[in-house]
């Protein structure tokens, strides 16, 4: 299917197989598929505002108001990425058993209690409390990727996700304009500092709770309906398409999809021949022909309900790994690089006399570069998924952009710039290209892997994120006083990891579907 931009708000060609649609109606929020797109990143990014809606003010304001130290400025923004990995370890696992449209809105509605809370805090261990628990707004990435994946086919889920997260993930620049803007109109009309920064949260603490409430009304769980219905569904869809057999809800081993294949039904007589795509996708396992093709495929990937035994399978497969891997060096370096980006600024410009919002300004660049950057990566590992119909164009990019991440790392952290433009230009542009590129291109490749348990792999991953998030800001911490040395130093880690798992394959031996 070649790109028209009528697709960008025209009913989507849709899968008859699986439900999924093969474009992305980006500018249609009546479509259904453009409605669950439009509240995957618009919630998304009302969450990572609030996630990270401390930095750009706790370095100066809050840090005053409540006696701060620097290490306890460190701390407070390690604790923030514990919950989120603790949440995001839960949330892929009760994706696939509630569905992500219930567990998207649960994370937004619970961490909006203490996003409503944070002006309470009056010391440092309450400081603690509070982020620890606003801390679960970042888990609502696991749903908001599953959720998107549920809805997009294999020739554009990479777009889409990607999509999804990079609108999303611009939440963590927007606060850096946001949080300072209405904490500095709040103290024009009369508030004093001490007040105008609690005030401040209750903004998006309110949106969060309207976005979580119009998605449950508003949206549904799957294309063909309810979550609890998705069996039956693809069943009926299956029929419609001449193919007989059930899809028995059970949980899938690693390599069980292709043992439950050979225990299907029967094919047709006449082995009618289906392509369920119009040559829309590569001709992977779900667009070959032969009916026992299609009843493996939709066996090897509509979503199973997880038992901890299969989760634990699940997480030591090398796929697996690998995803965690990659996630664990883009995007916890973007975490932790986000957290300190506006004192960085700060302290290399100090002669030039930037104020709060000037800093925050420069340090916001970063951050919305997701949504240029991150969906961009999408867009290009779809591309070379279409042009050479395997996985592994996708991977040889995902490593090709980290480790080219990591050497801007190096350059940024030897060179320690103290030249504006050229900091800008290496951190918001050069790197900010490549590393958010990556975290894009590494959801490209998850609803290719264990397809029948994404929200588990989706969460794996997206843990390993967070995970590398906190090693990372532990890093900065023991550094405080020369930024530049962690910068390198986690540019060396992004590259070492990469290489060391790129031989791996993308795809399990014997793995049915996500081809």
């Amino acid at each position: 299917m070649g790109f028209s931009i009528s697709l960008l708000w025209s009913q989507p060609e849709v899968n008859p197989i699986n439900g999924k649609a093969r474009s992305v109606p980006v500018l249609n929020p009546i479509n259904k598929y453009g409605r669950v797109f439009f509240f995957s990143w618009f919630g998304f990014l009302l969450a990572f505002w609030s996630w990270y809606a401390f930095p750009p003010l706790l370095h100066d304001v809050i840090a005053k108001d409540l006696d701060l130290s620097p290490n306890e400025i460190s701390n407070s923004n390690i604790i923030a990425l514990v919950a989120t990995l603790l949440v995001r370890l839960v949330a892929g696992p009760a994706c696939d058993r509630f569905g992500p449209r219930y567990t998207f809105a649960g994370c937004l509605l619970i961490g909006a209690i203490p996003t409503f809370l944070s002006g309470t805090a009056f010391n440092v261990a309450e400081l603690y409390a509070l982020r620890f628990f606003i801390g679960i707004l970042g888990g609502s990435f696991v749903p908001c990727q599953v959720w998107t994946t549920g809805f997009y086919d294999k020739n554009v889920v990479g777009t889409a996700n990607s999509l999804t997260a990079g609108l999303g993930n611009a939440g963590g620049g927007i606060t850096y304009f946001v949080m300072p803007a209405v904490y500095d109109s709040l103290v024009k009309d009369g508030l004093t500092p001490h007040v105008a920064w609690r005030v401040a949260f209750v903004v998006p603490g309110i949106l969060i709770t309207a976005v979580a409430l119009a998605l449950l009304l508003l949206c549904q769980d799957t294309p063909t309906g309810k979550w609890s219905e998705r069996f039956a569904a693809a069943e009926e869809n299956m029929r419609r398409q001449s193919v007989q057999g059930n899809i028995v809800d059970v949980p899938a081993g690693i390599t069980a999809a292709s043992k439950r294949s050979g225990s299907s039904s029967p094919p047709t007589t006449d082995e009618k021949k289906v392509d369920p795509t119009g040559g829309a996708s590569p001709p992977d396992m779900e667009t070959q022909t032969g009916t026992q093709q299609i009843l493996a495929t939709a066996r090897g990937e509509v979503v199973q309900k997880p038992s901890f035994g299969e989760i634990a399978k699940l997480c030591a497969s090398p796929q697996t790994w690998v995803l965690g891997a990659c996630y664990f060096c883009t995007f916890g370096a973007e975490l932790a690089i986000n957290s300190i980006l506006g004192t960085y600024y700060g302290i290399q410009f100090k002669s030039d006399n930037l104020s709060l919002q000037e800093s925050s300004n420069w340090a916001a660049m970063f951050g919305l570069m997701n949504a240029l950057f991150r969906p961009l990566g999408g867009v290009v590992s779809d591309y070379a998924y279409r042009s050479t119909k395997s996985v592994w164009a996708k991977k040889i990019l995902l490593h090709t952009y980290s480790i080219i991440a990591g050497a801007f790392l190096l350059a940024i952290g030897l060179t320690n710039p103290t030249d504006l433009a050229t900091l800008v230009c290496l951190v918001g542009v050069g790197f900010a290209f490549f590393l958010e590129g990556a975290n894009g291109l590494n959801f490209s490749v998850v609803p290719h892997v264990h397809p029948h348990a994404n929200g588990v792999v989706s969460g794996f991953t997206g843990a390993s994120g967070n995970l590398g998030g906190i090693i990372f800001a532990i890093i900065f911490r023991y550094n405080y006083k020369d930024y530049a040395r962690s910068i390198w130093i986690i540019g060396v880690i992004m590259i070492a990891i990469n290489v060391a798992v790129c031989w791996i394959k993308p795809i399990p031996k014997g793995q049915i579907g996500g081809r």
